[in-house]
């Protein structure tokens, strides 16, 4: 038995052999190295079991550990020792006890010194040769050591002491390392050493690995591409080949072979497949490739809706969904008819045209819903680039198909009714024009074999129902040239009573949640909310002012003022608020020089007054009101007419050298355009010029020539109900729109006394209160009242000889 000082230690085993400096700090550990400076420089080293305990007694600490030689002791300036110690032999602790020291107290071992074990055979030289040529690899690996550690073991003979050098190099666990200095036997500590130098090594391999992925900086392409090969390649291994792959792949096999695809279309899905199968499936050539073939495979090839045939049931769809619009009804149902005679017809091209509200939009849903046909609707309203009609080509990044194409795969189906919405708003300028692209598709010869430039393949159209909305014909004539125009005029007063009625109130009943008997509109406040809070051609506002009154029925009601709301004439107002526009004439009594024309407007006809009086001047005509070029030169042709007739209309043409007209039109803000004006100039420029007064209920509208003839104009529908709705008993309409008038709902010509002219002189004779008497004239009497020549002074000439 020997007795040595103790030196713990917290996180290292020391072995034989093995020389290492250690940091040492706690007061007894100080005290065991003096004391061992001053004797023999012995120390025993035994490592803790916790390293965190700071005073260590028995059962703390292993029972092996190390006798070693204290080969250098410095000590540093914060109190801390730095120590250089040299394993020597194994020796087990058999007890310990604390003793005083001039240092301080200090713990000393009694220890019993372990023999070395030597062992020698075939076994034993072939582990060390084993473990010789592990720890070389293991050297390689870490970066710790350095890279000739290995060879320098081939030189221990002993496995006892070969054990012990691995060990000691080894990134291993304290207790770990501790079972190795535990045991006896050479060639298990071979063995225990071996172990840990494998699990070691397959950490470090996984370490390097990371370190050369993540050291290697590709661009980023390659480095897809090299993951991809090594995942594939993996799959590989595993069995799992590219399934989801070849899945895709034969789905999109699966989808060509079932689908009534035209021969070219199978063609070229077939080819684009084909490509496909090449390619690396996360490549941006194999992304483009799907799309196209989602794109054109989603395409309904050979599905068609079930078309309705029976026609007295259209009819009364079409009836239930909209109130008058006979003309349009009529036409839906002809197309019907021939539809389910022939089972075959080129889509007619529909173009409902009129005032905004009248129902365009939601007649294109009552025709799908008589037809039988699938509904897709397309606004393009401020659309400018023909590629939203065609499609971008495939070269470009994100191209995408036409709205043609796209809106066919949405409906599901190859013959759908297409809504082309506001098809006058489209834009035109340098970056496009979406109207000459819409050319082929509403031409029924030639849409067909519709070009969209993303799929590059013909595109039947024809079984497809086209149905365009405009507000005006301000469209390019080849355009116009492929459609059929059906107007849809202003609806009459009785008109709008009926389909508030049937639609509107209901509706705003509905969505602003009244029960049944809350809320009730007498039809007397129903034509006085038309006549006095709303002036245009459709249903709109109309319905927004229903909406309103309902608002303000159901506040009263949940308020607890009242159980239930009717609405009558006395108290419209209430509900309404002030009346916004007056109804009945624009002049109550005749006037000179003033005059009620008509004019027509994208929302429907307008009462247009015309007013003019005389000033000094020189006989010019000076014009106001934001008139255009058109109208503008009309009034210069009127003028120019009067002046010539002037004597027959009871004016002396001596007024015109020192009188100017003043030709005006109220509303000086919204501009004013047309020819149509023209009888109503005449009338005001010889009601001024006269002095006879225009009669106040009577209404014009015509374009008249120089000769005075008096010219056909447009809009008669609109105009009519706009003299209607301003209370005027008469109007005056052009000889040549009198066919016209078969087309005027009963209760407008009903409402109206309608009287065709054919000349200006019967324009006067009805709207001013007296026919003008003619005047007799000759030119002495003109040059008799024009003021006398000046003399001129005389003119000196000098002539060179």
């Amino acid at each position: 038995m020997n007795l040595y000082p103790l030196l713990p230690l917290r996180d290292i085993v020391v072995f034989p052999g093995m020389v290492v400096p250690l940091f040492v700090g706690r007061e007894k550990s100080v005290a065991a190295l003096e004391a061992a400076m001053a004797g023999n420089k012995d120390i025993f080293l035994l490592a803790q079991l916790d390293p965190g305990c700071d005073d260590p007694d028995r059962d703390d600490l292993y029972d092996t550990g190390v006798v070693a030689s204290v080969l250098q002791l410095l000590k540093l300036p914060d109190g801390t020792v730095r120590v250089l110690v040299e394993g020597r032999d194994r020796a087990t602790l058999q007890s310990l006890r604390e003793e005083s020291s001039a240092n301080g107290p200090m713990l000393v071992a009694q220890v019993e010194p372990q023999e070395p074990v030597i062992a020698q055979s075939t076994e034993v030289s072939a582990m060390m040769r084993s473990v010789v040529d592990q720890f070389a690899e293991y050297a390689k690996l870490s970066k710790k050591l350095p890279q000739d550690a290995g060879g320098q073991l081939g030189e221990i003979e002993e496995a006892g002491k070969l054990a012990d050098s691995v060990a000691a190099n080894l990134a291993a666990k304290v207790a770990d390392k501790q079972a190795v200095l535990s045991e006896t036997d050479p060639l298990k500590r071979l063995e225990m050493v071996l172990s840990f130098m494998e699990g070691e090594l397959g950490v470090l391999q996984v370490e390097r690995k990371i370190r050369g992925r993540v050291k290697r900086q590709m661009e980023k392409t390659q480095r897809e591409y090299y993951l991809n090969e090594q995942l594939k390649a993996i799959q590989s291994e595993l069995g799992g080949g590219d399934d989801g792959e070849a899945n895709e792949i034969a789905e999109l096999q699966d989808k060509i072979d079932k689908l009534k695809l035209s021969k070219e279309a199978k063609a070229k899905a077939q080819a684009e497949l084909k490509k496909l199968k090449t390619m690396q499936p996360m490549s941006a050539e194999a992304t483009v490739i799907r799309n196209y073939l989602d794109v054109l495979l989603g395409l309904p090839w050979g599905k068609r809706s079930k078309l309705k045939k029976d026609i007295p049931a259209a009819q009364a769809v079409l009836d239930a969904d909209h109130y008058a619009l006979e003309k349009v009804k009529d036409r839906i149902v002809e197309y019907l008819a021939v539809q389910a005679r022939t089972n075959k017809l080129k889509g007619p091209i529909l173009c409902l045209v009129g005032p905004p509200g009248v129902g365009k939009t939601s007649l294109g849903k009552s025709i799908a819903k008589a037809t039988g046909r699938e509904f897709v609707r397309q606004s393009l309203g401020g659309v400018r680039d023909e590629a939203e009609i065609r499609g971008h080509r495939r070269t470009y990044i994100g191209s995408l198909p036409g709205k043609i194409v796209t809106n066919l795969r949405k409906a599901g189906a190859s013959n759908p009714l297409f809504l082309l919405d506001e098809i006058d708003k489209l834009g035109q300028d340098f970056r496009g024009d979406p109207a000459s692209a819409l050319l082929e598709v509403l031409d029924p010869e030639q849409n067909g074999k519709f070009q969209d430039h993303y799929l590059e393949l013909d595109i039947d159209l024809s079984d497809v129902m086209f149905v365009c909305t405009a507000n005006s014909l301000n469209l390019p004539q080849p355009l116009l040239d492929r459609m059929e125009i059906i107007r849809l005029e202003g609806y009459t007063e009785d008109e709008k009573v009926e389909i508030a009625e049937r639609h509107l109130v209901q509706k705003q009943v509905e969505a602003h949640g009244l029960k049944k008997g809350e809320f009730t509109l007498t039809q007397e406040a129903l034509r006085d909310l038309i006549r006095y809070y709303t002036r245009e051609a459709g249903v709109r506002t109309l319905e927004r002012e229903v909406a309103r009154l309902a608002r303000k029925s159901l506040r009263q009601i949940l308020e607890g003022k009242v159980k239930s709301v009717t609405i009558t004439p006395e108290n419209l107002d209430d509900f309404a608020g002030v009346r916004k526009f007056r109804h009945g004439m624009s002049d109550e009594e005749n006037q000179v020089g003033a005059v009620t024309g008509l004019a027509w407007t994208e929302v429907g006809g307008e009462l247009l007054t015309i007013e003019s009086v005389t000033v000094p001047g020189k006989g010019a005509a000076k014009t106001t009101g934001k008139l255009g070029e058109v109208m503008s030169e009309s009034v210069q042709m009127a003028f120019s007419f009067v002046k010539a007739r002037s004597p027959a209309y009871g004016i002396k043409p001596s007024i015109f050298q020192r009188k100017d007209l003043h030709i005006h039109l109220p509303e000086g803000a919204v501009p004013k355009d047309g020819p149509s004006a023209g009888i109503g100039m005449v009338t005001a420029m010889v009601s001024t010029l006269t002095g006879i007064p225009v009669r106040a209920d009577v209404a014009m509208t015509g374009e008249v020539t120089l000769r005075g003839r008096v010219l056909a104009i447009g809009g008669l529908k609109e105009k009519l109900l706009a003299a209607l709705r301003g209370g005027i008993k008469t109007v005056l309409i052009p000889e040549e729109n009198r066919k016209d008038l078969a087309e005027i709902p009963a209760n407008i010509r009903e409402g109206l006394d309608i009287i065709p002219v054919a000349h200006v002189d019967e324009v006067l004779a009805r709207a001013l209160t007296a026919m003008p008497e003619p005047v007799e004239w000759t030119e002495a009497d003109d040059l008799a009242t024009q003021p006398a020549p000046v003399a001129a002074a005389p003119v000196s000439s000098k002539t060179a000889h």
